[in-house]
């Protein structure tokens, strides 16, 4: 996803070393998320076996820019910025509907003006920058992510808007962000997502009595 690589990083021998490893123990599908068409071409040359998913750091936040993305061939899921996951009447027109991944869970203020300038530090930073980390001037952003906020968003997708919603407009790929959160977190979009709520309670007894959890 990083959104300012330059040709001498496509030589990465570690990068290179996992896409060869995916494709070939290949039997899941695996995929790669790219923002650069740099990098994707660099793939698809060297790596036909992955399918490829367009990242969220592009912020495609105009909807025809979202329509173009998801005519492309090469991209098997296309993933829109949060804040057109409510723009139903512009949606329903989409042709390609399975290609369509939305972000549920984003906890990033919907007036945000900065999102990439906060992608492209990230990437400057995993690129071997020496550079402050981006400061976020949306409200409560002191606080972190709290899933409690996110569920406030307006672009929020709950199971409810899945399954009312979104199912039968024929949108079927949901994606959670947060892996990097800790798994405590982690644990909680699982279980909202994806264990019913009469479940909920023996999944989280056999997660701490099992010592999996590491909550500090």
């Amino acid at each position: 996803s990083n959104s300012l690589l330059r040709e001498e990083h496509l030589a990465d021998r570690k990068c290179n070393a996992l896409c060869a490893l995916f494709e070939k123990e290949n039997r899941a599908q695996n995929g790669v998320i790219v923002h650069s068409d740099l990098l994707l071409n660099y793939l698809k040359r060297q790596y036909p076996g992955l399918y490829f998913v367009s990242s969220t750091t592009k912020v495609l936040t105009d909807f025809q820019q979202l329509r173009r993305e998801t005519e492309r061939e090469e991209f098997r899921y296309v993933v829109p910025d949060f804040r057109l996951n409510k723009k139903f009447k512009l949606l329903s027109t989409i042709k390609q509907k399975d290609k369509v991944e939305f972000l549920c869970n984003e906890c990033c203020y919907v007036g945000c003006q900065d999102r990439k300038k906060c992608y492209e530090t990230v990437s400057l930073q995993n690129l071997g920058k020496d550079i402050p980390d981006h400061i976020c001037k949306a409200p409560n952003a002191k606080q972190g992510y709290r899933f409690s906020h996110a569920m406030h968003n307006p672009s929020f997708i709950s199971i409810e808007d899945i399954q009312s919603i979104y199912r039968p407009l024929g949108f079927t790929q949901f994606k959670i962000e947060g892996r990097s959160l800790g798994s405590a977190l982690v644990l909680e979009f699982l279980l909202y997502y994806m264990v019913k709520p009469e479940y909920s309670i023996h999944v989280r007894e056999e997660i701490y009595l099992d010592n999996m959890l590491d909550l500090f």
